[in-house]
C-alpha cells in the first residue's frame, strides 16, 4: 500500500520558544539515548522532534525519499515509504490501517492544521490509498474496534535489520511527561520483544481480520 508520495520535503518541526524548553529537549535528548529500545518523540503530525540510535538502527536499511523518512515523519513513513513493510511486519494490517485510522481522528479534529493537509492531499492523490482511508479504514474498524488505532500498548511484527532480533515484534509504549505534553509532544518506544518467548498474551495488532486489504479476498 506504501505509496511514492509527491510534494515537498516537510518543514522541521519547529523549536520551542525559551530557553528552558530547549534545554529540556537537550536533556530529554540524552535520555532517549541512553535507551536500549527505538524511542522517538512526535508533533501531533508525527513529525519527528527527537530519535534516538537505536531508532535508528531499526530504520537504517531503508532507502532514501523525499517525504517519507522515519526520522522525519513517522506516520509518512508507514504510508507512503515504499520500504515500510520491510521494516515494519504485516505492514498493511499491523501499521498501516492503525495508522489511517489515528490520522483520521487527527484529521478530524484539526483539518485547518497545514501539515495535516498536505498528508490528506498526498493520501487523496493515490487511489488505493484513498480507497483504503474511506473504504477499508472504516470496514477494519467495524472488525477490530474503534480504538485500534490507539498505539499504546499495541503488539506489532517488526524485521529488525540485526539478526539478533530478525523477525520479531514490539510493543508500542506511548509515555509522555507533563513537559513534554505542555509542548505538545508525545514518545514512543517501540519494546522489542524475544521472539523466543512462548506466546499468552492476545495481540491487539492483529485480532479481528485475517484479510483487511481494500483489495477483496480470493475465493476458497
Amino acid at each position: 500500500m506504501a505509496h511514492q508520495a509527491g510534494g515537498q520535503r516537510p518543514a522541521p518541526p519547529p523549536v520551542p520558544e525559551g530557553l528552558e524548553a530547549q534545554a529540556y529537549l537537550q536533556d530529554y535528548a540524552t535520555l532517549l539515548q541512553g535507551g536500549p529500545f527505538p524511542s522517538f518523540v512526535v508533533d501531533h503530525r508525527w513529525d519527528v522532534v527527537l530519535a534516538n540510535s537505536a531508532f535508528e538502527t531499526l530504520f537504517r536499511g531503508v532507502g532514501p525519499h523525499p517525504t517519507a523518512m522515519p526520522g522525519d515523519n513517522f506516520l509518512r513513513f508507514v504510508l507512503f515509504h515504499p520500504d515500510a513493510g520491510t521494516v515494519l511486519g504485516e505492514h498493511e494490517p499491523s501499521w498501516c490501517l492503525p495508522m489511517l485510522a489515528h490520522f483520521k481522528s487527527a484529521w478530524e479534529h484539526g483539518a485547518h492544521d497545514h501539515g495535516l493537509q498536505a498528508i490528506r492531499r498526498d493520501i487523496a492523490q493515490d487511489p488505493l490509498m484513498e480507497a483504503a482511508f474511506r473504504q477499508g479504514l472504516p470496514h477494519w474498524l467495524r472488525a477490530v474496534g474503534e480504538d485500534a488505532g490507539e498505539p499504546d500498548g499495541a503488539v506489532r511484527p517488526l524485521l529488525h535489520p540485526d539478526p539478533r532480533w530478525g523477525a520479531t515484534e514490539c510493543r508500542i509504549v506511548v509515555e509522555t511527561s507533563k513537559t513534554l505534553q505542555a509542548l505538545g509532544y508525545t514518545r514512543l518506544t517501540l519494546v522489542l520483544r524475544d521472539s523466543r518467548r512462548p506466546a499468552g498474551v492476545p495481540r491487539r495488532a492483529r485480532a479481528g481480520a485475517s484479510h483487511l486489504t481494500v483489495v477483496p479476498a480470493p475465493e476458497a
